[in-house]
């Protein structure tokens, strides 16, 4: 036997010395490292407030509905004590942040806990993308969980930057931050049974594996589910919503930036249903949560429309933590993660100060992190385009439109009759058709690809991005050739981001270098340079709310029911392009 260096820790004494310490300060018999005094406990249980205090030792609650002394007490009367807020759902890389700043942008807003699927960075730089969030996880301060993306590229479709298989994601998923499979976005190779998805799905039958199936039901959905899938933040209506969760998968209502379901799907938040539903945002700016707020805003808004509030609070905390395996939380109670968030008002979830693993959440709790390299500089290898790199030819004047939904991905096939010259079809601003186009941009080929979509409202000039879920080519969208190649040249100068141009001049952009996805700014300033980015789209004519994430999500091919990629316009319902 190995002699036991004394000088060495010792995982187990210290965790016996944890225990004891806990057991004790629970019992009043020691003084607790924090106490909450004098507040109110939402019990998620019966939905009552119940007075008492909260006993922390160290990240751990230990004691409720008592008296209790503490070496640190901070007085929360006439205050309401709720758990952690957990998003379900989310890519950072769609806050425009890194996930440092992340973190320091949504922890005030009482989530605790994010669930992330890394594959915007992973498409772009492949497994280095996934390290970077997976080392961003460990030096942050709320508990980031990771999946391993399922669709690093999403379809056969588009020109992605990397590629993930089976063998590459069980490499990483033993990592502590792991969780499971992420949204598996290809629902009809699942149901095709193709033999990539089916061996990502058969490395993951013992783990948590996401779900992403918009519209789908019946016998396809029931074959969907029979590959394990769990979850859906794709459920748009309340007959798909009744289906899913009569069919045992765990609905995740999301209200982000773009993607707005929460009002559809609010009567279906009631105390029967709350324990198979939870709460989460997909793809959130910075702009809309310093308005509105993160899951603080769903949940008084899922409350504002009829939800109970316990259903709502049990959505935003234990339900979510069941529904993904996360044991430790979810609940103010002894034993449990002392993830807690302190209200001024529960029906309007007033966030007064939130508490993450036990830590007060304020400006010292951030100093205290460790740093994160960026990664993914310099990755926008697309080449110089010309105006007439956006020529739309075709066999005559008819043709088929993208066409916009507000406030959601879900697009429409809409017949147009558009002018014709030489072969070519040209916008038509009378019917608010304009064109579209995405250029490659990983460096792979020069595939380029031009069609026209309908409900920008768009005047004049042209707007584009090198967010382009889910393998960022470049997507631009305008009313002529050649403001659409400023746009896209602009691009390529500033790394990556978004770009305002009007009569060849760019009037308003911002650079996301960190693999053409996230700002290296913090998220105030990066909060404040999306006002202008906005205004200027207006000025475009733009009557959209969210510009610049439809123009993202344009190029998505496993979203009905017409997209553009790189290699042409997308059917997404027959998963082939559309041959005009």
């Amino acid at each position: 036997m190995a002699p036991v260096n004394p000088e060495e820790p010792d995982p187990m004494s210290d965790a016996i010395a944890f225990l004891g310490r806990a057991i004790a300060m629970g019992q009043g018999r020691a003084e607790a490292d924090l106490v909450l005094k004098g507040g109110r406990i939402l019990d998620l249980v019966s939905g009552q407030l119940l007075a008492g205090d909260v006993a922390i030792c160290n990240d751990r609650i230990v004691g409720t509905l008592g008296e209790y002394r503490g070496a640190r007490e901070i007085d929360v009367r006439g205050q309401i004590v709720v758990p952690g807020f957990i998003d379900t759902h989310c890519h950072v890389e769609s806050s425009l942040i890194t996930p440092l700043e992340f973190d320091r942008c949504v922890l005030r807003h009482g989530v605790t806990t994010s669930i992330c699927d890394p594959h915007e960075i992973g498409n772009v730089l492949g497994e280095a993308g996934v390290r970077y969030f997976l080392d961003g996880a460990m030096a942050m301060a709320m508990d980031l969980r990771v999946q391993m993306s399922s669709c690093v590229p999403a379809t056969h479709l588009e020109t992605s930057g990397a590629r993930l298989d089976a063998a590459d994601l069980v490499a990483l998923a033993d990592h502590p931050k792991v969780i499971g499979l992420a949204e598996f976005m290809n629902y009809q190779g699942v149901l095709a049974a193709d033999p990539e998805c089916l061996a990502k799905l058969a490395a993951f039958q013992t783990r948590h594996i996401d779900g992403h199936s918009p519209l789908l039901g019946g016998l396809a959905l029931n074959g969907y589910l029979s590959a394990g899938v769990r979850t859906d933040h794709e459920v748009t209506n309340l007959p798909e919503a009744y289906e899913k969760l009569s069919k045992g998968m765990a609905v995740l209502i999301r209200e982000g930036s773009i993607c707005k379901d929460l009002e559809a799907l609010a009567s279906v938040i009631t105390e029967r249903n709350s324990p198979f539903i939870a709460f989460c945002t997909d793809d959130r700016n910075p702009l809309d949560i310093a308005e509105e707020g993160h899951l603080d805003f769903l949940i008084r808004t899922a409350i504002r429309l009829g939800a109970p509030p316990l259903a709502a609070y049990r959505a935003a905390t234990i339900s979510a933590a069941r529904i993904f395996g996360l044991r430790d939380r979810g609940l103010v109670a002894p034993g449990w993660r002392a993830d807690l968030v302190v209200l001024d008002d529960l029906e309007t979830c007033a966030v007064s100060s939130v508490l993450a693993a036990g830590r007060m959440v304020d400006d010292a709790l951030f100093s205290a992190r460790g740093r994160l390299a960026p990664v993914g500089r310099n990755s926008v290898h697309a080449r110089r385009v010309e105006a007439g790199d956006f020529a739309a030819r075709g066999q005559g004047p008819s043709t088929q439109a993208i066409g916009i939904v507000p406030h959601k991905i879900i697009t429409e096939r809409v017949a147009v009759t558009l002018p014709y010259r030489n072969g070519e079809r040209d916008v038509d601003l009378d019917q608010d058709v304009v064109k579209v186009a995405v250029v490659a941009r990983h460096g792979i080929n020069d595939n380029r690809a031009t069609g026209f979509v309908k409900g920008f409202g768009m005047k004049r000039g042209a707007i584009a991005s090198s967010v382009g879920h889910d393998s960022h080519n470049l997507c631009v969208v305008g009313t002529n050739g050649a403001d659409m190649a400023v746009a896209v040249n602009r691009l390529r100068e500033i790394e990556g981001g978004f770009a305002v141009v009007n009569e060849g001049r760019v009037v308003a952009e911002l650079a996301l270098p960190v693999g053409g996805l996230m700002s290296l700014m913090s998220f105030e300033d990066v909060r404040e340079a999306l006002i202008p980015l906005r205004a200027a789209a207006r000025g475009l004519g733009v009557t959209l709310a969210e510009p610049f994430l439809q123009v993202a999500f344009l190029p998505l091919p496993v979203i009905p029911h017409l997209k553009i990629t790189d290699m042409g316009l997308v059917d997404v319902d027959r998963m082939e392009f559309v041959r005009d």
